[in-house]
């Protein structure tokens, strides 16, 4: 008793004498002084840059959504889907997933010259894109197959859903697609991932130690870092936790290895465990399942008034040739809740940023890794912008985090605002002839 009460003062007396100083430090370094002597490192040409990129994606959005509502127009009010849905009437219980499959390659053979544009020719103008078209394309046939396949299935269920519960189906359509989701991320990292680039054990050395270190202390089941080669695709930084039940990895992009400093690995990583840990992947499954219920209630309120007396030659809801009015009813419905969405998101995000310095403890690294993202996002944008556009946290945002952090956990740390032992931001590379 006498021992702990000792221990007791001594500790009172320490965090008395301690308190002061911890106090003066953190009040002598200014983070917003210090966040903003970040922002000044990036150069005016490649802010310029990367604001008009992403300012164009709002656009993008916008287009995407029209082009959807044209290639439904031509399966509707052109007929096609009427025409395909009785050419397929004599395959039977199987002429719904072969309806949906040729809908899936005639909507991307309509949409392509728009896909293009905006996934292969902008990145490439804008120096984030490494792929010639050929390489894209092939990519993309991978991925069109895939969806295809897969998305047949589901279809296939959802449509006998539809047809034998009546009233109730979208209820349990929901439930069908929370086993959906949950099935991909259990798949698609150590299946379909690697269709697309090539996986490989990290060779061993600091960074991977102090990568796997993290994850043995909060509980990450993961045993290995793998690298992967994005490269192939662009320049682009990246990492993740990925898998369920036994399949989890840890994955970083070459690129994050190349072009990043150990402490911005370790600040990144840190985010990314920061998703698995706090069970992001079971959060967001359960925002978007509630959203998705709302859309199927919501699809079954307005497809009967759009299709009232036959027209487009739709006899109901279980009728595949009404399937193009369905994705474009859904389409439209994602369309309006984007800020909706954006912020479920973006609020994952940064408490993953939070849960990632507290673990990887490099501020600095990540304010820096931070501006290297701005070669494709916006770094300032406005209050609003940020939330009806933004599904991470601002560039800005993220290195004042940062710098709050460093505030009052570092309080011994240099009370300078200038970054001055760290690079600027890298500008994004110009487009390969």
């Amino acid at each position: 008793m006498t021992a702990a009460l000792a221990v007791g003062f001594a500790g009172a007396v320490l965090g008395t004498c301690l308190a002061p100083d911890m106090a003066h430090a953190a009040a002598a370094f200014d983070p917003a002084a210090a966040a903003q002597a970040y922002m000044d490192t990036v150069p005016a040409d490649v802010r310029a840059k990367s604001d008009a990129y992403f300012e164009g994606g709002y656009w993008l959005q916008l287009w995407r959504f029209l082009v959807s509502l044209a290639v439904a127009a031509v399966f509707l009010a052109g007929g096609l889907a009427r025409r395909l849905r009785d050419r397929l009437a004599g395959l039977g219980r199987f002429a719904t997933p072969v309806f949906f499959i040729a809908y899936t390659v005639i909507d991307y053979a309509l949409s392509l010259p728009y896909v293009a544009y905006s996934d292969w020719y902008r990145e490439r103008q804008y120096g984030l894109m490494n792929q010639t078209f050929g390489g894209w394309l092939g990519d993309q046939m991978i991925q069109l197959a895939i969806s295809s396949l897969s998305g047949a299935l589901v279809i296939w269920v959802l449509y006998a859903i539809v047809r034998r519960l009546g009233r109730s189906w979208w209820v349990w359509a929901s439930a069908f697609g929370v086993v959906v989701v949950a099935l991909m991320v259990v798949v698609t990292p150590v299946f379909v991932a690697p269709l697309f680039n090539k996986y490989e054990p990290m060779k061993p050395g600091p960074v991977r130690e102090a990568l796997l270190s993290m994850a043995r202390s909060n509980e990450v089941p993961a045993t290995d870092v793998y690298e992967f080669n994005a490269s192939r695709q662009s320049n682009k930084i990246s990492a993740n936790v990925s898998g369920l039940f036994g399949t989890t990895r840890i994955s970083l992009t070459d690129t994050l290895l190349q072009r990043c400093t150990p402490a911005e690995i370790k600040a990144v990583m840190g985010h990314e465990m920061g998703h698995y840990v706090l069970n992001h992947v079971f959060v967001i499954l359960l925002y978007l399942s509630i959203l998705v219920c709302f859309g199927y209630l919501f699809v079954d309120r307005v497809f009967g008034r759009l299709t009232r007396g036959g027209r487009w030659g739709i006899t109901g809801l279980g009728d595949v040739a009404g399937l193009p009015l369905v994705v474009i009813l859904f389409t439209a419905y994602f369309f309006v809740l984007t800020p909706v969405l954006n912020t479920i998101i973006r609020t994952q995000e940064a408490e993953a940023d939070a849960f990632g310095l507290n673990l990887a403890r490099e501020p600095d690294g990540f304010a820096t890794v931070a501006l290297k993202l701005a070669e494709y996002r916006k770094l300032a944008p406005g209050p609003w912008e940020e939330i009806l556009f933004y599904d991470h946290p601002s560039g800005y945002n993220r290195v004042l985090r940062a710098m709050r952090w460093k505030a009052e956990n570092l309080p011994a740390a240099p009370a300078e605002a200038a970054p001055t032992e760290h690079a600027p931001a890298q500008a994004p590379a110009e487009p390969k002839p």
